[in-house]
């Protein structure tokens, strides 16, 4: 954790036409010891009360005090979903100890997501992949990876796409929304947008990607007015009142000017200015936030601070955050690695310990890995 202040804002949007794509994760390999050549999974037994549930595990409070996040990636979406955990449940884990997130991934877990038609024989050449994928990883050999994962998917996209169901083109436009914010689409254009959908899906299938890829720019250059209508831009005025700061008329005007253009670049795909302009924009508006208060900032740590660190941290913070006001960034920077020297030995004491869960008990019942 570093600073709070500096704000980003990204504008995102991924359009989807129901195909499931397959986005490889960090990857790595359980903890282990080794003796004499042979490996043996370290199993760990943790009982404590779950904190919050994120989309891949849970955050535990462990009996013992420590802080553990505890990996389902073993378990089905079924599996998980039919637990219904909730905050606040007690249970019991058991599962290796990892030593960083991307060990979660695993070949296994990989390839719970591919087609079960793929013939062993492939299998075993991706799992051989997968496992040179880890070492070019730990080498940082980053293009490598990225080389290799692209002749996995070779290998694997003939029976995605053998396997793939696409959803109709009625249900694909239904689930827009279209209809819930009264835009109609004319006829003539939706015979249209049907017609180039099933072609769409024709190359796919054939995977013929250039072709695919025609047909869908063909597809959004006839929807985009209509998602533009679905999606309006927020206005200027709107906009800066949700920020409720304090600015001075000529610098609004200003940041109008910015915000308008840098909305324009957004419709025209101008990544590059688009990002040149919310830079500049944001540059002006940042030292109009105005930064939290001491105890807000501390709020979030999830450990407690002893009264002699806490009152120095409150008055480097407060010294940081004046220098920032006053435009004083090296001096602020030192103020932040102060503080921060302060707080790191804390993160350490409270870091998460990683288990990747192979069996769970609550509520008297208890799951294993299907």
């Amino acid at each position: 954790m570093r600073k709070p202040l500096r704000k980003t804002w990204m504008i995102a949007s991924a359009l989807t036409l129901g195909m499931a794509v397959f986005t490889p994760l960090q990857a790595g390999a359980a903890s282990q010891e080794t003796t004499k050549d042979v490996t043996i999974q370290i199993e760990q037994q943790i009982k404590g009360t779950i904190k919050n549930i994120v989309g891949d595990g849970i955050n535990v409070k462990g009996k013992d005090g420590k802080n553990y996040f505890i990996g389902f990636h073993k378990f089905s979406d079924e599996q998980i979903e039919k637990m219904n955990l909730v905050e606040g449940q007690e249970i019991t884990v058991e599962g290796s100890v990892l030593k960083d997130y991307a060990e979660f991934y695993t070949f296994d877990v990989y390839k719970k997501e591919l087609p079960k038609e793929i013939p062993t024989e492939d299998l075993k050449k991706l799992e051989s992949m997968f496992t040179a994928i880890k070492k070019l990883e730990k080498e940082e050999k980053y293009d490598e990876v990225e080389k290799m994962y692209a002749a996995m998917d070779k290998i694997t996209k003939p029976y995605v796409l053998a396997s793939w169901q696409p959803i109709s083109f009625e249900q694909y436009i239904d689930e827009y929304g279209f209809s819930e914010k009264n835009i109609v689409i004319k006829d003539s254009e939706k015979k249209q947008l049907k017609s180039i959908y099933e072609e769409w899906v024709k190359f796919e299938k054939a995977g013929k990607e250039v072709k695919a890829q025609e047909k869908l720019d063909e597809f959004y250059k006839i929807l985009q007015p209509y998602l533009d209508e679905l999606y309006p831009p927020t206005p200027f005025d709107e906009y800066m009142a949700s920020m409720e700061l304090d600015i001075p008329a000529e610098v609004v005007v200003k940041l109008k000017t910015i915000y308008e253009k840098a909305q324009k670049a957004d419709k025209d795909n101008s990544i590059e200015l688009s990002d040149q302009l919310w830079g500049e924009f944001y540059e002006i508006i940042n030292p109009y936030f105005k930064p939290i208060p001491f105890e807000e900032f501390i709020a979030d740590f999830d450990f407690e601070i002893r009264a002699a660190d806490k009152k120095q941290l409150q008055l480097l913070y407060e010294e940081a955050i004046t220098l920032d006001k006053d435009g004083k960034q090296e001096q602020s920077e030192a103020k932040w690695d102060a503080l921060y020297k302060i707080v790191d030995p804390y993160f350490l004491e409270n870091k998460e310990i990683l288990i990747s869960a192979s069996k769970l008990t609550f509520k008297g019942q208890t799951y294993f890995p299907q």
